[in-house]
């Protein structure tokens, strides 16, 4: 009897340890964006070559408290990271950024100038959805910090699903819960 209590005990102490190991706050910087040269039209060609289902940019700024709530709070948690690289590529751009890019039609401009002029990004963070064409997908548009990990989760399925192709993502997010 007292053995058996022991190894319940220690199965589930098991358990425990390594459920909180797997919740274990990753960098976002290393386990959610991919690295890029800068051209989203390559990039496009990788997201198939990869089967993914498009990709997301996430637009931030340096001093950007959203941004950092964002990263250290729910893109560091690793069931997010896995879920997230498992249907598409993720890139950062700085709107404030000098720093060159070819957009998903090839024309090469600042990371500024393709943050302001091609998506009328002002405030940050926004996540943007591209589909496999390079086609913006506005209906999914976060602008600002998600609530929660559980609503980012339910965005990216949002998208998953094309559900954005019936309803409006706050539509969705209400049926959800």
């Amino acid at each position: 009897m007292f053995a058996r209590s022991v190894h319940t005990l220690m199965l589930a102490l098991l358990l425990v340890c390594s459920a909180s190991a797997d919740s274990t706050p990753r960098d976002p910087g290393q386990y959610f964006f991919n690295e890029t040269f800068g051209n989203f039209r390559e990039e496009l060609e990788h997201a198939r070559d990869e089967g993914k289902q498009g990709i997301l940019i996430m637009f931030e700024m340096d001093e950007c408290p959203f941004c950092h709530y964002m990263k250290t709070h729910i893109l560091n948690q690793p069931d997010v990271q896995d879920y997230f690289r498992a249907h598409f590529l993720i890139f950062p751009v700085d709107i404030e950024g000098d720093v060159e890019i070819t957009d998903f039609q090839g024309k090469t401009m600042p990371m500024k100038d393709f943050a302001l002029k091609e998506y009328r990004v002002r405030a940050t963070p926004v996540f943007a959805f591209f589909d496999l064409d390079g086609n913006y997908i506005k209906p999914a548009r976060l602008t600002g910090k998600a609530n929660d990990k559980e609503e980012f989760m339910l965005l990216g399925r949002y998208v998953v699903d094309r559900a954005y192709d019936k309803e409006p993502f706050t539509r969705y997010k209400r049926a959800q819960h």
